[in-house]
């Protein structure tokens, strides 16, 4: 009796046991796929929002290649707004489903050109017929008329083209290299005053633009450098000066001090630890400057409308505004031919510039 009470017991337990290790993996497996579930949630709902938050940014970029792009008719430059966002909708919608559903990165990228290659022949067969290259008459047609202006005709877009490139890479040029050397200063060394030179720089920042444009009109006069880009350009640099310093010091003030030290005690001058050591690791924010400063030249308007008098100095800002004065109605599609060519270089300096943009170098300390 002893002996059979005694395998009940044993196999009692063991049973529990083993109703407990289930259990126990029905619940893992449980939680698993709830924490998947909750995942999948979580992606999607950011997938969603960026969709909905990105819609009005697109479509306005959409509409300027449509009307471009299209006669001054009315109806075909929705037919091909409509049509191009379709055939984007598809396209993303069918792009999120080859990054759910592949299972390897080699498959998801011959997926990905399928998809591209569907997107230009659907664009090919059901847009491109309904597209024109009037409206970007003006690129080869130095004689466009524009009946709004006592000429007649548009000033030539490559000369606006070279001035934008020679001012905005001046500009980028100048704050560059005086940012990167007062920001080393700013962060490494420790003179007196050093706060209130930051918070100068905030206050000059602070100052509205607008409110300094008769006293600067007369100072370019009396320097000379009245209608001249070279004068905007040193007026720019000014301006934007004290943002790209305050940015550039936070850069600086995460370059750890050990770096540099040991450079110069490994024999290296303080110009060449400087050069060698600290510039390297400060790329990021040096391409992060000057790309602000790029963009910032190219988009002024206000300054080159007031301090250059001549039109054979004008910018694409300038040309863009001269392009739109029509006393018999803006020709919309030539408005947003110039538009597009003027977004074209920004959109080239972003791609070129936006991996050093999102990443940080590291560096190490020598033992």
């Amino acid at each position: 009796m002893a002996d059979d009470e005694h395998a009940r017991a044993v196999y009692s337990a063991a049973y529990r046991g083993d109703a407990m290790t289930t259990m126990n993996a029905v619940d893992w497996a449980r939680q698993a796929a709830r924490s998947r579930w909750n995942r999948v949630g979580f992606l999607a709902s950011v997938v969603l929002f960026l969709t909905l938050v990105s819609i009005p940014i697109v479509t306005p970029y959409l509409w300027l290649l449509a009307i471009s792009f299209t006669h001054r008719d009315g109806d075909s430059e929705y037919q091909v707004l409509w049509r191009l966002l379709t055939i984007a909708a598809l396209a993303y919608g069918l792009l999120l489903a080859v990054a759910w559903r592949a299972r390897t990165e080699q498959r998801a990228r011959r997926l990905r050109w399928l998809v591209g290659l569907a997107a230009l022949l659907v664009f090919g067969l059901w847009v491109a017929p309904q597209l024109t290259l009037h409206n970007y008459r003006f690129l080869w047609n130095p004689d466009v008329q524009a009946t709004g202006m006592q000429s007649g005709t548009l000033p030539s877009v490559w000369t606006a083209l070279g001035n934008s490139l020679l001012f905005a890479g001046g500009h980028t040029l100048l704050v560059t290299l005086l940012a990167v050397p007062a920001d080393y200063a700013l962060s490494r060394l420790g003179f007196r005053r050093r706060e209130g030179v930051l918070k100068a720089l905030l206050l000059l920042h602070a100052f509205p633009v607008m409110a300094l444009t008769v006293a600067l009109f007369i100072q370019l006069y009396w320097m000379g450098l009245l209608n001249s880009l070279w004068g905007v350009m040193l007026v720019m640099c000014a301006l934007e000066l004290p943002f790209a310093i305050f940015v550039m010091k936070n850069f600086f003030d995460g370059v750890s001090w050990d770096i540099e030290m040991s450079a110069i005690t490994d024999g290296a001058s303080r110009f060449q630890a400087f050069r060698l050591v600290v510039l390297p690791q400060v790329t990021g924010g040096i391409i992060a400057i000057a790309t602000f400063a790029f963009l910032r030249g190219w988009e002024e308007y206000i300054f080159v409308r007031t301090l250059l008098i001549d039109s054979g100095r004008m910018t694409m800002s300038l040309y863009l505004f001269w392009a739109s004065q029509d006393s018999m109605g803006a020709d919309s599609g030539l408005i947003a031919a110039v538009g597009v060519i003027y977004i074209l270089p920004v959109l080239a300096l972003y791609l070129l510039t936006q991996k050093y943009l999102t990443q940080m170098s590291v560096g190490g300390i020598k033992g």
